[in-house]
């Protein structure tokens, strides 16, 4: 199976300059937890992520008003991704690798095209696979 078969294709997407409000707003709408964070929606060009995690612990947590930040402010910069001809197999090693529980798919120009998450793989693989990888992205990562 490829990575093709199962992505959410053509996620919602913001830029670095979007209030974390808009990026909240996007994110319940959308019943989603991270966005990618692009720079520009033309160009779809994955710059990295946002989650609502990173939004609570990168401005709430730290005592910074969230109503004054932007996504470029609280993103996780370093962008993780695949294509859509990655095998399923290799896409769960990337994810149990990093410890991540989502990754940005992009095209052969480099633009963000879709993400699969740890439930997309759960709602449509084998639950030894789901069961596996839940496992080892659920390890701690070392401080």
């Amino acid at each position: 199976m490829r990575v093709s078969e199962i992505m959410t294709k053509n996620p919602v997407c913001c830029t670095p300059d979007a209030s974390l409000q808009e990026a909240a707003r996007i994110m319940c709408n959308r019943n989603v937890g991270e966005l990618p964070v692009v720079e520009s929606l033309d160009g779809l060009k994955p710059l990295g992520v946002i989650t609502d995690r990173d939004i609570v612990c990168r401005s709430l947590a730290r005592g910074r008003n969230p109503l004054e930040l932007t996504a470029r402010d609280c993103m996780t910069r370093s962008v993780v991704s695949v294509t859509p001809n990655t095998s399923l197999e290799d896409c769960c090693l990337v994810l149990e690798d990093r410890r991540i529980r989502r990754v940005i798919v992009v095209d052969e120009e480099g633009r963000c095209c879709g993400i699969v998450s740890v439930a997309d793989i759960a709602r449509k693989c084998d639950p030894s696979v789901t069961s596996e990888l839940v496992r080892e992205v659920s390890q701690p990562v070392a401080a």
